[in-house]
């Protein structure tokens, strides 16, 4: 068994401003005026150069390139396509460059962020490619923040993109433990008949895995002042479906399955680095959900570590099943904040596409604060609603709850309404992630992508005052 090596595999970083070069930035709407004056405009309007967004051009010098201009595109431009100005950056030659032109702070802030996760590469079975261009931190931002961020991200992302053979439960509690390790804490992991017993349904879900891959659950805590903030991530490694199996077209992604944890992780990591004044709680319940002749069946009913009776209708459905005995768990002490990130639907995927992250609350003060943190952070997230009107659908009459209920409508809420079932009276903040991006975009090339995390943490001076 390979246990997993130490993550992120690399590091985003600036560069030292010694030699660095400028990439001056242009707004299109700037540029017809700045032409007039630009000392190098001649070549630049023959080169066909319009400030579009992410377009590029080097300066030629006597000793070669001694800088560039960047587009910033129009302000439509700029509202459809976060972090397009990182297009240019594969443009420009290796080294330290330096921002400027006429940007404001929101625009530097987001040029800066873009340019550290525009660095991501994923290598680790492959050779490395050359150094890429490097940016000198603008002033006036927080630069340990804006690394925590990426290096977050970066955590997320190596996770995610590991395929399922070198990140299974236990490689995936190496992960977790090296995180611990890494801010000063320890890990609490329940397996074997312990797991069995306290919380049945990640039993339930992971018995079928080889002994090598057995499901547990782990438990992180940091902090020891402040609000307490409880995180909580889906960690299945893969999902072959169990018996209701997959088809294959429908596997391929499943070593995102763990994206939940992934993003929780990576966000555990921002907290900590940054050293927020929380108490922090991470859980990750973590299996593979596979098939033999022990894999629970459909119609079985479960009873969870809440006492709450689920019917088994769809073995696919079984990553709200490991939620609930994780937010379960949760419950059993005060928090005054409860995230759950979870890869749990593809209705979500329908309702709104790869690129946002949906989110539930019914505490108005977290919608508030998630969705300005939200802009701040380019991270956007949009809500969904608890529908109260749609309980009766996850309640099968035989048991409690329905895991899978055949409504054929509204599947991402109610997944959401099933796990609201297992938290208590406290404000509470569900997200169903896709956490891939389908193809190469700005600063997310195409593979694992975080979500929700920036937003998260964003949030949590409003929401804890930390």
């Amino acid at each position: 068994m390979t246990l997993a090596p130490t993550y992120p595999l690399s590091q985003p970083r600036f560069a030292d401003a010694d030699g660095a070069r400028p990439l001056t930035v242009i707004r299109a709407e700037d540029w017809p005026a700045l032409a007039q004056t630009h000392p190098q405009a001649e070549w630049l309007l023959s080169s066909g150069f319009e400030a579009a967004l992410g377009e590029v051009r080097l300066l030629p010098g006597p000793g070669g390139v001694i800088g560039a201009v960047a587009g910033l595109g129009t302000e439509k431009a700029r509202r459809r396509q976060r972090f397009g100005l990182a297009r240019a950056i594969a443009g420009l030659p290796a080294g330290a460059w330096r921002l400027e032109g006429d940007m404001t702070p929101a625009q530097r802030e987001e040029a800066a962020l873009a340019w550290l996760l525009q660095g991501y590469r994923f290598d680790r079975y492959r050779k490395s490619g050359t150094p890429g261009a490097l940016l000198v931190a603008p002033q006036g931002l927080d630069q340990a923040r804006l690394l925590a961020m990426a290096e977050g991200e970066y955590l997320t992302r190596d996770l995610v993109n590991t395929p399922a053979q070198d990140m299974g439960p236990a490689q995936l509690q190496a992960a977790f433990e090296a995180l611990a390790a890494r801010h000063g804490t320890r890990v609490t992991t329940v397996l074997g008949q312990d797991l069995a017993q306290g919380f049945p349904m990640v039993h339930a879900v992971g018995q079928a895995a080889s002994p090598d891959r057995a499901p547990r659950i782990m438990e992180m805590r940091w902090g020891t002042e402040g609000p307490s903030l409880t995180l909580v991530g889906k960690g299945v490694c893969f999902d072959t479906g169990g018996l209701n199996i997959k088809p294959s077209s429908g596997m391929q992604l499943m070593k995102k399955d763990m994206g939940g944890s992934a993003t929780v992780l990576g966000l555990a990591h921002m907290i900590m680095a940054l050293g927020t004044k929380v108490r922090l709680r991470v859980i990750v319940p973590s299996v593979e959900n596979a098939i033999s002749g022990n894999a629970m069946r459909p119609k079985d009913i479960l009873t969870s570590r809440k006492g709450l009776t689920v019917e088994v209708n769809d073995t696919d459905a079984e990553g709200r099943l490991i939620l609930g005995d994780a937010l379960a768990w949760a419950c059993e002490e005060p928090s005054d904040l409860l995230v759950s990130m979870a890869t749990l639907t593809g209705a979500a995927r329908v309702a709104v596409g790869p690129d946002l992250a949906p989110y539930y609350t019914d505490a108005a003060a977290v919608v508030a604060a998630l969705e300005t943190a939200a802009q701040q952070g380019f991270d956007p997230v949009w809500r969904l609603p608890f529908h109260d009107a749609y309980e009766s659908v996850i309640e099968p009459g035989i048991a409690d709850l329905d895991n899978a209920p055949g409504y054929g409508f509204a599947g991402s809420i109610t997944a959401a309404l099933f796990l609201r079932r297992f938290v208590d009276d406290r404000p509470y903040l569900h997200f169903d992630l896709y956490a891939h991006s389908p193809s190469d975009l700005p600063a997310r090339p195409k593979g694992a992508v975080g979500q929700g995390a920036r937003a998260v943490l964003g949030a949590l001076p409003t929401l804890l005052g930390v």
